[in-house]
């Protein structure tokens, strides 16, 4: 059985001429992308392969007293069917903790559980195969509501309870007191990732006992060594290849069908391919979790904030996923980007039987940042102050402590964001009688529109969050950088696992190698395992760990050339530029091909950024993050106050990136990233009953179109952090962060009413009770 070609199986090696460090380059998989000749991940074929299916449970909670597949061996053109007893190794998978099943075994604890297999000729015989698979099941009632799940006498979903961690952040006076305080109760809903291409793989057996693998994945290093262990085989046996990614967004970063597809290659000796239906997908990937979150704060007259208190209940559903490490990014950063000097907070993340919930774009600091910017507004009314100078009062700055008692020692201008936003000039409309410019001010005055009903209102919310991984762990990634002659033209060929999932990190590589090495044809591999670890695409952290290990791969390699150059030459004070050796006085000595001839240079590096260390259990203390990322979001918004209908008329946005490597790439990310935002404020929610879904579509699920989307302002920073590749910061996560509140807070300015609770829903806005409607977080008012 011959591989799939590149061309079958996702992105093929890449060639890229032109544009460095700094400059707007053209994206590599633009123009595939733009005409629909890219190929994703649900693209993927191969003659003779089979169709792959899962079997899943339509309860939400139940013991499985057995399971039946005799009906679906018999069916015509099926070639296996597999249940827990055929998994190979250990049937237990997670992206941190494995306590997942890639097979139930005697009890499911969500819908949607896998528990069956089928492998078949075509897609339509695999489905109708799957659904002769007879599941005796003793249906259970779910536990759905996070809080109550923490109850003593709450039925244990896990032999171990239903607290998956409790972070706890203590410093200064726990009973600390203010003049003026204020308190509030939030609720955020579980919003699902929402990529447009389902979740898809091919698995092809080797002959020899070995699986090839080619998957849309957010880490290729992390989905091989759970599958190696499930599989029971060793890494060089399991080789993964990065297929086409269709977004990610965090709900990648679980495995899904990996496994799964892997076994049936393996069963059959036959290529298996198995792509979701969109309804398969809500069920198939981890959600962001619905939140539950009480705040109080205390603030002196002038505005000085005293103390934080709060308490976060995040629902992690059936499994852990990523739930602790979201806890330990609320708990360590749960305050916003204050200077808080009395902080007493608590997190929970807890097991229940709605979906899984685990990585989201934000890390838990959407939910977080969503209450605390509602208090700083809560506060700036009681106070009768701007609640845009109420922020700047409080702002973080360089030289200030975070609540973990780490010190800001790179730039942190949350004040310079703020005014940023503030001074920007606001949209054309029309402004209340008297008045001849526009209002700054978030929820004091509602500027009127002209029409009846319809008022505009101004809000504005700031957000930081930690980039790369934290609290201690081995955060790295490894760069093959190569350097030789090519059709008598220098050429870089540079090789890392950092999956490419729409962000643009090949790009990246290529800029880099550009940069460092002053030549202009780089050509970019495909990402795989053939190459050590890269690390996830999430936490922001591609373009400074993978970036600052291409960096250091080429500088090893211009130190080689250069060393070759010096013997030829002689003379020790020469540099690498634009594919020539030059002198210290600016003249060519030689062409890079004379000092190359016909070898190749080669460095393989791995790369860390500076430690972290895991933080104090008994008081949240210590250095846990390695950087911190800075946004803030001005909203313009004309609300119908009669029909509670929202318009956001433009987003404004201020973002600090240090550096920025494609200027053109940030951009984009920070339009995409407030968008989502903009998603959680208006209309995404991922509705269940008693754990059951009830709008797995996106028919039923709402994301924004383009006729949603607002003009956009958007700020780029470049404040150089003296500790990272460039100075860069991670682009990726902030400006999801602070959109969203900065949305909601604009609709309260122009309808006065409290909204404690995203997506905003139009009964909300008009005064209406709450409608009761199905949904996956603690029961709402």
């Amino acid at each position: 059985m011959s591989q799939p070609s590149p061309r079958d199986t996702g992105p093929a090696t890449v060639t890229s001429i032109g544009g460095g460090i700094g400059q707007s380059a053209r994206r590599l998989d633009g123009v595939p992308k733009v005409t629909g000749e890219f190929p994703y991940a649900s693209d993927l074929r191969l003659d003779g392969m089979l169709w792959g299916v899962t079997v899943r449970s339509p309860h939400p909670y139940a013991r499985i007293r057995s399971v039946d597949t005799a009906g679906a061996l018999a069916t015509p053109g099926v070639h296996a069917v597999l249940t827990h007893t055929d998994v190979p190794g250990t049937n237990l998978t997670g992206v941190e903790h494995a306590d997942q099943p890639v097979l139930a075994v005697d009890v499911v604890r969500y819908q949607g559980e896998a528990i069956a297999l089928v492998a078949a000729d075509d897609e339509g015989t695999a489905r109708r195969a799957a659904a002769r698979v007879v599941v005796d099941y003793e249906v259970l009632e779910p536990v759905t509501d996070a809080r109550a799940a923490l109850a003593s006498d709450a039925p244990a979903l896990h032999e171990r309870g239903n607290l998956v961690r409790h972070r706890r952040l203590r410093i200064g006076d726990a009973e600390a007191t203010a003049e003026v305080v204020v308190t509030g109760e939030y609720r955020t809903a579980m919003q699902d990732p929402a990529f447009l291409d389902p979740e898809a793989g091919l698995a092809v057996p080797d002959g020899e006992g070995g699986v090839d693998l080619y998957v849309a994945t957010q880490g290729l290093h992390s989905d091989q060594r759970q599958i190696c262990a499930a599989l029971g085989l060793p890494p060089e046996r399991v080789r993964l290849t990065l297929a086409g990614v269709g977004g990610a967004f965090g709900g990648r970063e679980d495995l899904s069908l990996h496994v799964h597809v892997c076994m049936l290659a393996l069963r059959t000796g036959r290529p298996v391919k198995m792509v979701y239906s969109r309804a398969e997908s809500f069920v198939g990937h981890p959600h962001r979790h619905p939140a539950v979150m009480r705040y109080e704060h205390g603030f002196r007259p002038d505005g000085t904030l005293v103390y934080v208190r709060g308490e976060v209940v995040l629902d992690g559903g059936a499994y852990a996923s990523t739930t602790a490490e979201i806890v330990a990014n609320v708990g360590a950063m749960g305050t916003g980007p204050y200077v808080v000097p009395n902080v007493a907070m608590d997190c929970y993340g807890v097991y229940t039987n709605n979906l899984p919930c685990g990585a989201m774009r934000g890390f838990g600091m959407v939910q977080v940042t969503f209450a605390c910017e509602s208090q700083m507004d809560k506060a700036a009314a009681a106070l009768g102050m701007d609640p845009v100078e109420l922020r700047i009062r409080n702002a973080m700055h360089e030289g200030a402590k975070v609540p973990t008692g780490q010190l800001l020692d790179s730039p942190a201008p949350v004040a310079e964001l703020l005014r940023r936003v503030r001074e920007a000039p606001m949209p054309p409309g029309p402004l209340p009688p008297g008045r001849t410019e526009p209002s700054h001010a978030s929820g004091d005055e509602p500027d009127t529109t002209g029409q009846d009903g319809v008022r505009r209102g101004v809000g504005y919310a700031v957000a930081y969050k930690s980039i790369a991984f934290s609290e201690g762990f081995d955060d790295y990634s490894t760069a093959r950088v190569r350097l030789e002659m090519s059709a008598g033209e220098p050429t870089v060929t540079v090789h890392t696992a950092a999956a490419e999932v729409g962000q643009g990190v090949m790009n990246v590589e290529a800029q880099i190698c550009r940069t460092e090495l002053g030549v202009d044809r780089v050509v970019v591999r495909p990402r795989d395992t053939a190459i050590g670890s890269a690390g996830p695409s999430s936490a922001s952290r591609q373009t400074y760990v993978t970036g600052g290990a291409v960096k250091a791969a080429c500088e090893r390699v211009r130190d080689q050339v250069l060393a070759l150059a010096r013997r030829r030459t002689g003379e020790e004070a020469l540099y690498l530029e634009e594919g020539k050796i030059t002198s210290d006085s600016g003249n060519v000595l030689l062409a890079l091909g004379d000092v190359l001839g016909d070898e190749a240079v080669e460095e393989t590096v791995t790369w860390r950024h500076r430690p972290t260390y895991p933080i104090d259990p008994r008081t949240g203390q210590g250095f846990a993050h390695m950087q911190y990322a800075f946004a803030a979001h001005r909203a313009v918004v004309e609300v119908d106050t009669g029909l509670g209908l929202v318009k956001v008329v433009e987003l404004a946005c201020a973002q600090d990136v240090g550096k920025a490597i494609n200027p053109q790439a940030v951009e984009g990310q920070i339009h995409g990233g407030s968008v989502q935002g903009l998603g959680l404020a208006l209309m995404e929610e991922v509705r269940a009953d008693g754990g059951r879904v009830a709008n797995a579509s996106f028919t039923d699920y709402l994301i924004p179109t383009i006729a949603d989307v607002p003009p956009m302002r958007v700020d780029v920073l470049e404040l150089a952090d003296p500790h990272a590749p460039y100075g860069l910061r991670g682009v990726g996560e902030p400006p999801t962060i602070s959109s969203t509140p900065a949305i909601v807070a604009a609709i309260r300015a122009a309808c006065g009413r409290e909204l404690p609770r995203v997506p905003v829903r139009p009964e909300d806005i008009v005064g209406l009770p709450r409608v009761p409607r199905a949904s996956s977080t603690s029961p709402t008012a």
